[in-house]
């Protein structure tokens, strides 16, 4: 089903936007907006703000390139975590994942991707470089593989480990609870928080 005529321009830009966003079309997408015409204005003005907040204020952790309201997150800035402990992850999604499996009580190094030529994402373009640093300053005594196990995911792994494997830090990988081929984010909690607890030394997969 398509929609080509509009009664309003306004409606129509504003469909338009909302069905740029990752898995919304247009029927979708004229739905929301028709949902938000019945909300009264300071809703609308609210869910507005938040949106252009988001975009203006919301900042990447210094340290391990969370997203955060501070320089420093809220994972990075608790004591009570083990700062010795680095989990690197692709993204975002990937940390909230972890965190709900409620398993792991270390911190994180965001990559922001995976190395994939077909993309045109090549090691420069991720946060590979910040991790090394954070390694050679002696900050960390292990380092967790969790990225996706897909070969992009594999190869990024692969890649880090040679940068890494001169140093005398312990690096693991995830338990293959999580099967070939899926990505951290849609692995249910209890799996992905076995595969953290029983994580295995990441040579031991090459």
């Amino acid at each position: 089903m398509t929609f080509d005529h509009f009664p309003s321009k306004l409606l129509e830009n504003a469909v338009n936007e909302f069905s740029k966003l990752p898995g919304i079309g247009k029927k979708t997408a004229l739905r929301l907006v028709l949902h938000l015409l019945k909300k009264e204005p300071d809703e609308v003005a609210r869910f507005s703000k938040a949106l252009t907040q988001l975009r203006d204020e919301v900042k990447h952790c210094r340290i391990c390139r969370n997203i955060s309201d501070s320089d420093v997150c809220n994972i990075c800035s608790n004591p009570a975590r083990d700062h010795r402990l680095v989990c690197v992850v692709e993204n975002i999604r990937d940390v909230m994942s972890v965190e709900n499996t409620q398993q792991y009580r270390g911190v994180y190094h965001v990559l922001g991707g995976i190395i994939s030529p077909m993309d045109g994402i090549g090691p420069a373009d991720l946060e590979i470089d910040s991790l090394l640093e954070r390694v050679s300053k002696g900050e960390a005594d292990e380092v967790i593989f969790a990225l996706s196990t897909t070969m992009e995911g594999d190869s990024t792994n692969f890649y880090i480990f040679k940068k890494l494997k001169d140093h005398k830090i312990k690096i693991t990988t995830l338990a293959r609870g999580v099967s070939i081929g899926d990505e951290i984010e849609y692995t249910d909690e209890i799996t992905l928080g076995r595969s953290i607890v029983n994580r295995m030394l990441f040579e031991n997969f090459m």
